[in-house]
Parts: C-alpha cells; sequence; structure tokens
C-alpha cells in the first residue's frame, strides 16, 4: 500500500498536462470543430426564445407532465410531429470560461486523486511502472470518458461527439498513467 500524500506530486503534475492537452485538443485541432453545429436562421429561433426568460438548466420539449400524459395519444402526437428538443440553456449572458477552466482543473485534480487511491491501495512503494500505468489508466480512462456514453444512449447526443470525447479521454487516461508510472515512489 502506498500512502496517498506520496502521490501528491504525480496528481498535480498529471493535472497539469492533462490541462495542456486538452487545452490543445479543444483550441488548436479541428477534432471537436462540429460537435455543435449551429440551427439555420439562429437569430430568429433566439429572437422566439427571449420572450420566455429561460432560466439556467436543461429543459425537455415535448414534456410530459405525468406517466400518464405520455401515454396520451395528443402527447404521442407532439413527439410524432417534433422537433423532439433537449435544450441546455446557460446564464444569461454566457458563462465564464475562466470559472470553467478552474472547474475543469479541479476535475482533473479529482480523477488523479481517485487513480491515486486505487493504485495507492493495490500497489505498495516501489511497484513497477506497468502495474501502475494499468491501475492508474483504468481508473481514470473510466473516470474522464465512462459517463458520457449514457448521453448518447439516453439523451441522442450524437455518437461521434460520445466517441470523439471518449478518445479525449483515453488520451487523457494514458497521459496520467505515463505520469503516475514515471513518479510513483
Amino acid at each position: 500500500m502506498t500512502q496517498i500524500h506520496l502521490l501528491l506530486l504525480p496528481i498535480l503534475l498529471s493535472s497539469v498536462l492533462v490541462f495542456i492537452v486538452s487545452s490543445i485538443i479543444h483550441m488548436f485541432s479541428p477534432w471537436h470543430k462540429g460537435d455543435f453545429p449551429g440551427l439555420p436562421d439562429q437569430d430568429r429561433i433566439l429572437d422566439a426564445l427571449r420572450p420566455f426568460d429561460l432560466k439556467r438548466g436543461e429543459y425537455l420539449l415535448p414534456r410530459a407532465a405525468s406517466m400518464e400524459e405520455m401515454k396520451s395519444e395528443a402527447h404521442k402526437e407532439k413527439v410524432k410531429k417534433g422537433p423532439v428538443v433537449i435544450l441546455n440553456v446557460f446564464p444569461q449572458g454566457g458563462s465564464s470560461m475562466a470559472k470553467s477552466l478552474v472547474l475543469w482543473f479541479i476535475y482533473l485534480l479529482v480523477v488523479g486523486s481517485f487513480g491515486a487511491y486505487v493504485a495507492g491501495r493495490a500497489l505498495p512503494i516501489g511497484a513497477h511502472y506497468l502495474s501502475v500505468f494499468r491501475y492508474v489508466g483504468t481508473v481514470t480512462f473510466l473516470t474522464y470518458a465512462g459517463g458520457l456514453w449514457q448521453n448518447s444512449i439516453w439523451y441522442n447526443k450524437p455518437w461521434s461527439t460520445t466517441i470523439k470525447s471518449t478518445v479525449d479521454g483515453l488520451i487523457f487516461g494514458l497521459l496520467t498513467a505515463g505520469v503516475f508510472g514515471w513518479l510513483w515512489p
């Protein structure tokens, strides 16, 4: 067993490395460029939504108020007629990139900490690089990517976006595992 305080350096360094690589992937490569295509005549759609003063949150349209209403012919007709929409509304004025980046870095620290915890419970000080890599890589890959698939399964998020984000999670997991294997006490 390896104490988690001995793994603070790999937690921090892997978080910094994944932060940098994820920034490069999202800002300088075309990899995610098509993940959120625009709507035709978006100005008209935005003008139509403004009077509702929608608050931050996720909305489903059409949404039935109960299971009974969901089974009704009127609701089935609305769904059939379409569109069926899941709408994610940001705060008015948009969200702060700085806040999102800080939260992303905190998340990276948490993911690295979970990898450190699992590997630290399973492996002793002086463990072989490949053993550390396997434990940390598996835990962090599953943390980065495991929960993404349910958005395509349940909410019709495009599979192409989910697969690209899963590849990102694999890259992040491999980077994290490599840093831990390298700096394992």
